[in-house]
């Protein structure tokens, strides 16, 4: 299910005083089952952007067609358009509301109008997709839980609605190491088994770099930068210039290479990092 985003604008206030524009001309095609980040200093319109995908907010003016249908057609059933889009906005465990983790859980299908069987297969699959015992947890309350608990059982009842792009507003914010983790495997394990589009927003560079194929660098409500994140996480400057950073170990290695050209100064995860400086200790070794 690719989408395909085509001269999308959004002015709020339109005509008032008070108008700001939060999206311009934004054009991108994100392929279906792609696993993207999404990054941006605050106020660069990346909240406005993911509201539009699920049609939460109407575009200005442009279009947004998944899967060949213009979603903001007025012959567009926007209910339709959700069930296929699940939005996971950042703090999502402050929207559980129901007596029982199952309940909860369930509310989506519900409203789906699916058989009774058919929920409680859906509840059930994605407690256990989450990461938490579906047995040792359904009953219990979610405000009996851990912060990591119930943005998990948040998070299963946006996947109880069996969404085929899954968009995530910061869903480690707030998390602790461990918790921002687990939180992160989840997801990735999920986009590994289902081949489901994947749209991560986070500030953590760290996590982008780890988990994601390509990234989507927003600024003034435009995308200046659309790539893999080698080819993005080497533009250092242009991304400081933006008010962003690269990983941590992208810096580490940048040093590294002032002092060994031969070291690779475009590297962004942890695990590239160790690979390269053994490479590097290796050949002064052989030197």
């Amino acid at each position: 299910m690719a989408i395909e985003i085509k001269d999308l604008s959004h002015i709020y206030s339109q005509g008032s005083p008070f108008e700001s524009i939060a999206l311009s001309q934004i054009n991108a095609v994100i392929e279906k089952g792609s696993f993207i980040g999404l990054i941006g200093h605050t106020g660069s319109g990346k909240s406005t952007f993911i509201q539009h995908l699920n049609v939460l907010l109407k575009p200005t003016s442009g279009q947004i067609i998944i899967d060949g249908v213009d979603i903001n057609d007025k012959s567009t059933n926007s209910k339709s358009v959700r069930q296929k889009v699940g939005l996971v906005f950042q703090y999502p465990e402050h929207q559980l509301f129901e007596e029982s983790v199952e309940k909860d859980v369930a509310f989506g299908p519900e409203n789906l109008k699916l058989d009774e069987k058919e929920i409680k297969a859906r509840v059930k699959e994605a407690i256990i997709t989450v990461g938490l015992d579906y047995e040792s947890i359904r009953k219990k309350s979610p405000f009996e839980l851990s912060g990591g608990q119930m943005r998990r059982v948040a998070i299963a009842g946006v996947l109880a609605m069996k969404p085929e792009i899954l968009i995530l507003d910061e869903p480690t914010a707030g998390l602790d190491p461990k918790g921002r983790e687990d939180i992160l495997n989840v997801i990735k394990e999920l986009h590994d088994r289902e081949h489901i589009t994947v749209i991560l927003v986070s500030h953590s560079m760290e996590d982008i770099a780890k988990h994601v194929e390509k990234i989507m660098v927003m600024c003034d409500g435009k995308i200046k930068i659309f790539d893999t994140p080698e080819n993005v996480f080497s533009q250092v400057e242009l991304l400081e210039k933006i008010g962003l950073a690269v990983p941590q170990v992208t810096y580490l290695m940048r040093k590294l290479n002032e002092m060994d050209p031969l070291v690779n100064p475009n590297v962004y995860t942890v695990q590239q990092a160790r690979e390269e400086i053994i490479r590097m200790m290796r050949r002064r070794k052989d030197a």
